[in-house]
C-alpha cells in the first residue's frame, strides 16, 4: 500500500497502473487501494503501512526521542554515521535532514488524497476556476517565500481560489509539504493546495517565469520600478496576454524578502497602507493582489455562483422581477391621487400641483418593481375600503 501510493504520487498513477498492470493488478484495483487509503479504513482494520505517520502514531512514538529509543540502530547516510537506541529494530535514512524530516513517516492518507484529486482535477478545477481573467486562462504564479505556518499557506491558497489564481508555489516551507493543516486552513480551496509545489530555491520556484513583481513594505535601495497593485496586475495582465508568464513574489510572514531575494524580481509592488503600520498579514497582501486581479476581467458579475444562486451584476438588484412599466406607474399615481383626493388630503388646493409633483418624484426614485406596484395599489385599495366603513359607520 504505501509503496503505490509514493509511486502514485512522485511517478503518476499512469506509470504506476502499466507498471502493476504487467502484474495482474488492473486499474480498477488500484482505485480501489487509493481510496482504501485515502479514506483511512486502515483505521477500521487496524492495520498500519511501514513508513506512514499513522504507525508512528499508533505506536505512541511522540518525538524523535522516543522513535530513537525503540530501535537498536538508525543508520545514516552511507558514510557510517550510526545512533543507537535501546530497541531491537534497525533503520535507514539517505541523510540527517531525511531522518529529522521522515522519522514521524509520511501522511500517506494525504498523498493517496492528492492523486485521486488529480484524476479528477480537469472537472473539479473547471468548476471551482470559473472563467479565464487574462491570456489564454493563464493566472500569474503566486510564490510564497519559506512561510513559516501551513495555515497561512493554506489561508493563501483560499484568497487565491477567491480570485481565480490557481498556481501556488512554494520555497522552503518550513512545516514541510504536503501539509494536512493547509488543506484545512484552505476551506475547500482544495485544487490550489493539490497542485501547489514546494521548490528547494528561488531561483527554481521562478525558472520558467519571464516577469516576476516582488511585494515589500520596505524602501529598498534599488534601481527597479515601483509599482500600486493596480499597476503590476495591468502589467502581468499585458505580458500574458502576449505569451509571457508571471509570478507575484511574497516574502516571510515575520521578516518579508531579503534585499537579494528582492533584486531577482522585475519590479517592486508597494501596497498603499498606513505609513505607521504598514505589517499585512501574507494571505492579505495575496488577497488584495488577487483582488486587483479579478478586477481586470471583462465580466462585471460580483458574488458567488452556485446550483441554486446566479451571480449577479453590481448596482441594484431585483432579482427576477422586472422593472414596473411607466403605464403602470403613471396607473398608480393616478389611482393614489385619486384616493387622496377623496380624503382631502390635498389642503391647501393651490398646493396639489407641488405635493403630486413630489410624491411622483419620490416613487421614481425608488425604482419600484412590477410586484412593487401592484402592491402599493394593493395598500391604497385596502386603506380606501377602511376609509369607506369608517364613513358608513359613522
Amino acid at each position: 500500500m504505501a509503496e503505490l501510493v509514493h509511486r502514485s504520487h512522485e511517478s503518476g498513477i499512469e506509470e504506476i497502473a502499466a507498471a502493476w498492470g504487467e502484474a495482474g493488478i488492473g486499474r480498477d484495483q488500484i482505485d480501489e487501494l487509493l481510496v482504501y487509503c485515502a479514506e483511512r479504513k486502515c483505521i477500521d482494520a487496524a492495520a498500519t503501512c511501514p513508513g506512514c505517520r499513522r504507525r508512528t502514531q499508533v505506536e505512541g512514538f511522540a518525538n524523535v526521542e522516543d522513535f530513537v529509543a525503540a530501535h537498536k540502530e538508525i543508520a545514516i547516510g552511507h558514510g557510517g554515521a550510526k545512533i543507537e537506541g535501546n530497541g531491537a529494530r534497525s533503520a535507514s535514512f539517505d541523510s540527517f535532514e531525511a531522518f529529522s524530516r521522515g522519522w514521524a513517516g509520511e501522511e500517506y492518507w494525504f498523498w493517496a488524497r492528492r492523486v485521486l484529486r488529480k484524476l479528477r482535477h480537469g472537472v473539479r478545477r473547471t468548476h471551482i476556476k470559473g472563467e479565464p481573467v487574462a491570456g489564454e486562462g493563464e493566472t500569474p504564479s503566486v510564490i510564497l517565500i519559506e512561510p513559516q505556518l501551513a495555515d497561512n499557506i493554506g489561508m493563501v491558497a483560499r484568497a487565491m481560489a477567491n480570485f481565480g489564481l490557481d498556481d501556488l508555489r512554494l520555497v522552503s516551507p518550513r512545516d514541510g509539504w504536503p501539509n494536512e493543516r493547509a488543506r484545512i486552513a484552505a476551506s475547500g480551496a482544495n485544487y490550489v493546495i493539490d497542485e501547489g509545489q514546494s521548490h528547494p530555491s528561488l531561483a527554481e520556484a521562478m525558472g520558467d517565469l519571464n516577469w516576476v513583481c516582488a511585494t515589500t513594505a520596505r524602501q529598498r535601495d534599488l534601481r527597479k520600478p515601483v509599482l500600486s497593485p493596480e499597476q503590476a496586475v495591468r502589467e502581468m495582465k499585458r505580458r500574458i496576454g502576449e505569451g509571457q508568464r508571471c509570478g507575484m513574489m511574497f516574502g516571510r510572514e515575520a521578516s518579508g524578502l531579503t534585499t537579494a531575494e528582492v533584486a531577482e524580481a522585475d519590479a517592486l509592488v508597494m501596497i498603499p497602507v498606513n505609513n505607521k503600520f504598514a505589517s499585512i498579514n501574507l494571505a492579505q497582501a495575496v488577497l488584495i493582489l488577487g483582488y486587483c486581479w479579478i478586477q481586470l476581467r471583462e465580466s462585471t458579475v460580483v458574488g458567488r455562483a452556485t446550483t441554486y444562486e446566479r451571480p449577479i451584476r453590481p448596482g441594484f438588484n431585483i432579482g427576477k422581477d422586472q422593472p414596473a412599466t411607466k403605464e403602470e406607474l403613471t396607473n398608480f399615481f393616478e389611482h393614489l391621487e385619486a384616493e387622496l383626493e377623496a380624503a382631502e388630503f390635498f389642503r391647501p388646493v393651490q398646493r396639489k400641483g407641488a405635493t403630486v409633483l413630489s410624491l411622483r418624484t419620490m416613487f421614481h426614485r425608488m425604482e419600484a418593481t412590477r410586484h412593487e406596484v401592484s402592491a402599493l395599489r394593493g395598500v391604497v385599495k385596502a386603506l380606501a375600503r377602511a376609509r369607506g366603513r369608517r364613513s358608513s359607520q359613522s
